[in-house]
């Protein structure tokens, strides 16, 4: 819906002024801040300039139209000259004239949101839209009558008011960027300062990065250290209390028995610990090279069946080791993968009281997928948020009694990792528990010289 608020003609070269007045008049009524009504005033007066000038006169419509959204205030001025040469060259920016024809209409262009022009000889249009405030309240015919009654009773003033009004908006325009430069320059200065402190943080990151690196290193060296020393003694003490168990020297006592294998077990349970940290040393040290072999996994997986089948006796729980594709075959570390499954089996046997366990494997694209499923307690989305963290142990009523370090399924996704693989759990309380190690068949990156410089097998 449009609505008129004023018409004016140009008819001299005055008029061109008071048509410049009006529009800022109306623009202030509408409630246009004072760059706007500038922009507005100034887009007005150099098309009713063009109109005077090609034309020798021209009509100018102020009103409003409220079929967009927002509404808008439109200013449309029209005359009967020659209509204009070049228009899309002049409207394209592309147009050169020696006495500037076409640089009012394209400067205007740039100053309003909305610009149309239809020309041809004897009719020429051209409308200038600008997007009302968003805060302006709608406008009803009342307010429209309103604001139009308010204009008739204040016609533009004369040539020296429009300038000493002019000087007045490029005096309020001057301090308005002196303040801007102000607050720029405020800014700037913040912007070095805050700088200089991002630089000074880092400096200061860079020496708690260097710190943390050397006491990573010392706590690496003094595991790797105190855990060989620990294998040996430990190793002797297991030697002895299973000779006392195999009562070669005589029999032993009940009372002695059981004190023997109490030494034996915790033995061999320190022994899995020492092992553990040492694995963790190598692996945080970096040292913990791939030697990549050929080997078939249907081989492997046979030899894991052997290896956790008497682990089993007395439990009600039964091993299944799906037999594998025999021509299924990885290159990549075996001594590596084959400890990622034991870890994996060896919880399984732990947590498994009855049902069954059942290692498959598969090939997945251009990994092999070794699963290893046990019809457990299962895992809660809370534990296994935190199961693959060092020293993660959990504890709630299914695994009462159970003992471990908390560092096997931790050092298996680091070893799966290294080997460019994952390992990934599928688990929910009641329902046992899924976890498959996902390797490459091929190892990505395959050590030309074949000499690591620490192996993590354990003889």
């Amino acid at each position: 819906m449009k609505r008129t608020i004023l018409t004016a003609e140009i008819r001299a070269e005055q008029d061109v002024v008071f048509m410049r007045q009006r529009a800022k008049q109306v623009a202030a009524a509408l409630g246009f801040d004072l760059q706007d009504q500038t922009r507005i005033a100034t887009a007005v007066s150099e098309i009713a300039r063009n109109a005077y000038r090609y034309a020798q006169g021209g009509k100018v419509e102020f009103g409003i139209d409220a079929a967009s959204s927002r509404g808008m205030f439109t200013v449309r001025i029209s005359d009967s000259g020659p209509g204009v040469k070049d228009l899309q060259s002049v409207l394209d920016g592309t147009y050169r004239s020696e006495t500037g024809m076409g640089l009012g209409i394209s400067g205007s262009r740039r100053l309003v949101d909305c610009f149309e022009i239809k020309s041809e000889p004897g009719n020429t249009n051209v409308m200038l839209g600008k997007a009302l405030p968003a805060d302006f309240p709608n406008l009803t015919p009342g307010r429209l009558s309103a604001i139009a009654d308010e204009l008739s009773k204040n016609p533009p003033g004369s040539s020296l008011e429009l300038v000493q009004q002019q000087n007045q908006e490029l005096l309020q325009t001057l301090e308005a960027l002196r303040n801007r430069q102000a607050e720029v320059e405020r800014l700037n200065a913040e912007l070095a300062e805050t700088n200089r402190g991002v630089l000074a943080l880092y400096a200061e990151l860079d020496d708690k990065a260097q710190e943390l690196k050397k006491v990573s290193d010392q706590k690496t060296r003094f595991l790797s250290n105190m855990t060989h020393e620990l294998r040996t003694p430990l190793n002797a003490i297991i030697m002895l209390s299973r000779m006392m168990l195999s009562q070669k020297d005589g029999p032993l006592g009940g009372e002695y028995q059981k004190q023997a294998r109490f030494i034996f077990e915790s033995s061999e349970s320190l022994l899995e610990l020492v092992n553990d940290l040492l694995d963790l040393a190598k692996i945080e040290a970096g040292k913990a090279d791939v030697r990549p072999s050929t080997f078939a996994v249907e081989e492997m997986l046979v030899g894991l069946r052997g290896m956790f089948r008497p682990l089993l006796s007395g439990k009600n729980v039964e091993l299944v080791v799906e037999s594998a594709d025999p021509m299924l075959v990885m290159q990549t570390d075996a001594a590596k993968v084959s400890q990622i499954l034991r870890n994996l089996l060896s919880n399984a046997v732990k947590f498994t009281e009855e049902g069954e366990i059942r290692v498959k494997a598969e090939l997945a694209g251009e990994s092999v997928a070794i699963s290893v499923a046990d019809t457990g307690p299962g895992i809660s989305p809370e534990g296994q948020a935190r199961l693959f963290q060092d020293f993660a142990q959990l504890k709630d009523e299914y695994r009462k009694g159970i003992k471990g370090t908390g560092l096997g399924l931790s050092i298996s996704r680091q070893l799966a990792d290294l080997l460019g693989g994952t390992i990934k759990l599928e688990s929910a309380v009641g329902k046992g528990s899924t976890f498959t190690a996902i390797i490459p068949v091929r190892y990505p990156v395959a050590d030309e010289s074949g000499a690591p410089e620490m192996e993590l097998n354990r003889a």
